[in-house]
């Protein structure tokens, strides 16, 4: 008997799965996900990003027995599993979700529906999120994220006849056997469905009142942020049932709620915002791994420094809130967007290193590494974009705002708690005296600076202006906001106003 293949990607769910649903529709259903050496080969993955995954895996299992299911997990590249699949057991459709991924994945979805076509087999794609495939101009791009979000979430199927592989597969293999050597964070959310749900009630119910303000400082965002980014970003929550959850909830409140109620508005801006991100890695795949504006190549990539690189992968920076912040990743696999556009700012300014590899290296750090919105932010907050107001972000004013009583920089480098506080923004400054007095030593447990932060910082927005003042990148500016740009009215034609580019302050979901 013939059958379907629901093929598992970033979608690790049951609930409003269109492909499973569709499949299920149709009769028999082989549920499939491929452990594929070439993807946690590439030098963006990690293992905290497999071990996530296989805990959304484990999840996924549990959710399918019940509906007649199990999930069959091979190890292999996508086209050979599928190829050794239908010549042992023929399927006639293929069904998954679109997916806006890197460059490898990109070109494997690819190479997949070519072999659907010269097989004969209905290759099936649904869109996720609220990304547009195919989209030009940006002027429709949020009445379409809205439509997608109004619509009805698609029922999990009740029961299922499911097909098992024809051949008996090993066990997953262990992260060592993929080539990911890094550690797994010791205090790293942990992944599947009910995990995400249980965040996202908490948040509604509980923490959503901080969100307004809280989300800036490494202090108070771990609770004030909502925590889903993980789950959205292997799908263990569709976007839609987060917002139509949200906004379920904002209906439910008391008139007084107000706190609250700010707190899930502004939430909610960021989803459309993290879609919007989203939707520039789908329009132009490019931008992993060249400049948006190709006016900007070669302003950073020949000066590389590979000592200032180091400092900053090893937390030596000097600058207390840098260090603080790798730290903290280190162990966490998290950090709020404040921290994160911070430490691209460091990166991109004083230290002047160009965005790609701190890219990779940031994106083997974040749990929720989520392409689309990675690159697109690395290559904002570097200023290689050509259509955002350059923002840079100094270290030493950011840790007076934002963690004024050294909590933060104290609880993540042991040696702060040895400094008085009024050295606390600049260690390295204290008499030799009193580093003595503290039993510190200057250079190894409180590290120089690696660069005179504010001569480094000057020199660097100069060569960025020199740069964009030049002719020819001023001229290439409004074609990328026609192509990438927000659209504050999206109804409105482009032909009526003129370009605009989105405000770096909006932030999308971390």
């Amino acid at each position: 008997m013939s059958y379907s293949v629901v093929w598992f990607k970033r979608d690790l769910r049951v609930d409003d799965h269109a492909p499973l649903h569709a499949a299920a529709t149709r009769g028999p259903v082989l549920c499939l996900h491929v452990i594929e050496p070439s993807v946690w080969a590439a030098p963006d993955a990690a293992t905290r990003h497999l071990h996530f995954a296989q805990e959304c895996l484990i999840d996924l299992d549990a959710a399918l027995a019940p509906r007649g299911a199990r999930l069959q997990v091979a190890t292999g590249e996508v086209v050979d599993v599928l190829d050794r699949l239908h010549a042992l057991a023929p399927f006639h459709s293929l069904y998954a979700h679109e997916e806006t991924g890197k460059g490898i994945t990109y070109a494997r979805d690819r190479a997949v529906a070519r072999w659907a076509r010269e097989h004969g087999v209905a290759f099936t794609e649904t869109p996720a999120f609220g990304v547009v495939r195919g989209l030009g101009l940006r002027d429709r791009f949020q009445s379409r994220w809205e439509a997608r979000m109004a619509q009805p979430q698609v029922r999990s199927p009740e029961s299922m006849e499911g097909r098992t592989l024809p051949w008996t597969e090993p066990p997953p293999p262990p992260a060592r056997s993929l080539g990911l050597i890094d550690p797994d964070p010791p205090q790293r959310q942990r992944g599947g469905r009910r995990n995400g749900l249980q965040v996202l009630d908490e948040f509604l119910h509980e923490r959503s009142a901080q969100y307004r303000g809280g989300i800036s400082s490494p202090l108070s965002a771990p609770t004030a942020c909502s925590r889903l980014s993980p789950h959205l970003a292997l799908g263990t929550l569709s976007l839609r049932e987060v917002v139509q959850a949200t906004r379920q909830h904002m209906r439910a409140l008391p008139p007084e709620a107000t706190r609250q109620r700010l707190g899930l508005e502004a939430f909610l801006s960021r989803l459309v915002w993290h879609c919007h991100f989203i939707q520039k890695l789908e329009s132009e795949p490019e931008l992993e791994w060249r400049n948006l504006h190709r006016g900007y190549d070669g302003l950073r990539e020949d000066d590389f420094n590979p000592a200032h690189f180091e400092a900053l992968v090893q937390g030596r920076t000097g600058w207390p809130m840098v260090d603080a912040c790798v730290a903290m990743l280190r162990e966490t696999g998290w950090l709020n967007f404040r921290m994160r556009a911070m430490l691209v700012s460091v990166a991109a300014y004083p230290l002047w290193l160009h965005w790609r590899p701190v890219g990779l290296w940031l994106a083997r750090q974040f749990l929720d590494y989520e392409p689309g919105i990675h690159w697109s932010q690395l290559q904002m907050q570097s200023g290689t974009t050509g259509i955002n107001t350059t923002r840079v972000y100094n270290p030493i004013k950011q840790a007076r705002d934002h963690d004024p009583q050294g909590l933060f920089v104290r609880r993540w480098l042991p040696a702060m708690r040895r400094v008085p506080d009024a050295w606390l923004f600049e260690p390295w400054r204290m008499p030799p005296d009193l580093l003595a007095r503290c039993g510190l030593r200057a250079g190894e447990d409180i590290p120089l600076p690696v660069v005179d932060l504010e001569q480094a910082t000057r020199e660097a927005k100069a060569r960025l202006y020199q740069r964009r003042n030049q002719p020819a990148v001023r001229d290439a500016r409004d074609a990328i906001v026609q192509r990438h740009g927000s659209r504050k009215r999206p109804e409105e034609p482009a032909r009526r106003r003129a370009p605009r580019a989105e405000d770096p302050a909006q932030a999308p979901l971390f």
